[in-house]
């Protein structure tokens, strides 16, 4: 007589659910769910492998919940941010301690009937075992601990000028993030070219959300370059990689999601006067309008960049150069095969004037260098 192990009800639930793509198949491993409630702490086990298991493809917390609320639920959400703030938090860098901290502690959803909840966990499982490999993200290499003084006071000054009403103030808020940014990025190099200090190139994720999509990474690409960083964009699950030094990354998530605020801001000003004149705006307004923004902010930043450079002692210029080619080599090492991507979709003239405009009035202008 041969002896066989009978499959547990989450493997036959998973057999029925996880590997089919049909409200059928997940009724079936719900309804198998919901009947045993003795596998409610299997159920989670395997939950928290799933996680585990997206951690070792190369993604990271802010990742996996970005792609959880873009393809299901806020329930999913929940969700999986109970089951992420389940793991331990003490190993993985600050970068990482940091997205934990984004999470909502309370996250656990709300308990349902049986078959909803199990179907709910069932629909997160089955796009968590669908995540593909990623390229891993090594944590950042310093030697000296950031300011985070100085990048608390950049974030409360760009926070400021997004949400003052006064033209004339949000330049000066802006600007003067601009100029603290900049000061803080070149203190840094300098520092570690000084001291010999340990310190190597890094990356970070940043999502990239529709609608118009591209020329938002359009502009966050231009915000890296200003900033010595190079990002690239991954269009299907919707985020750019940028690769840089440690204080260059903070510059470049700051500024980015500013300047997106800014141009959002100024693009549905533009639409009403559009409107308000007779004028019908559509998407490819928007698009141009985006595309305009993104073009005219990257010289405005380059621009800047440029001036806090001139403006330094002359033992910067070699150690900037040297760091830029060692973020190429990161970033080729780590993209070994990338693209060009065409902007389409830009032929609304209106849009491209106004956006153009927008680009110029937002606040990245830099003060004369601190002293």
């Amino acid at each position: 007589m041969s002896s066989s192990t009978t499959p547990s009800t989450v493997e036959r639930a998973f057999g029925a659910a996880l590997y089919a793509h049909t409200d059928a198949a997940l009724d079936t491993g719900a309804s198998l769910l919901a009947a045993d409630p003795a596998s409610d702490a299997e159920l989670a086990r395997r939950g928290a492998e799933f996680v585990a298991a997206a951690w070792r493809r190369g993604w990271q917390p802010a990742d996996v919940v970005r792609i959880v609320r873009r393809e299901l639920d806020d329930v999913h959400v929940r969700l999986v941010s109970a089951l992420i703030l389940r793991e331990d938090r003490t190993s993985r860098g600050p970068r990482w301690a940091a997205q934990l901290d984004e999470l909502d502690a309370d996250a656990e959803p709300p308990r349902t009937d049986r078959f909803t909840h199990a179907g709910t966990v069932l629909e997160l499982y089955r796009l968590l075992l669908r995540l593909p490999a990623i390229e891993p993200l090594d944590p950042p290499r310093q030697d000296a601990p950031q300011d985070s003084r100085m990048l608390t006071r950049i974030r409360a000054l760009l926070a400021k000028a997004e949400a003052t009403g006064f033209p004339e103030e949000a330049e000066a808020l802006s600007a003067k993030a601009q100029e603290l940014m900049a000061r803080h990025s070149i203190d840094e190099a300098l520092l570690a070219a000084r001291t010999h200090a340990k310190d190597a190139p890094g990356a970070c994720r940043i999502g990239v959300e529709p609608p118009y999509e591209t020329a938002k990474a359009v502009l966050l690409d231009a915000v890296a370059g200003a900033n010595r960083c190079r990002a690239v964009w991954n269009e299907p699950l919707a985020f750019s990689t940028v690769v840089g030094f440690e204080p260059d990354l903070e510059a470049v998530e700051l500024l980015y999601t500013s300047l997106l605020v800014q141009a959002t801001a100024a693009m549905t000003k533009a639409e009403a006067a559009q409107r308000a004149g007779g004028r019908k705006r559509t998407k490819t307004f928007r698009q141009s309008f985006l595309a305009a923004y993104a073009h005219r902010i990257g010289d405005r930043l380059a621009t800047a960049a440029e001036g806090q450079v001139a403006s330094t002692e002359g033992e910067l210029l070699p150690v900037l150069a040297a760091r830029e080619v060692a973020v190429t080599d990161h970033m080729e090492q780590m993209f070994p095969d990338t693209v060009t991507t065409r902007l389409r979709g830009v032929d609304d003239a209106a849009g491209w004037r106004e956006g153009a405009a927008a680009a110029d009035r937002a606040q990245v202008r830099a003060r004369p260098p601190l002293r």
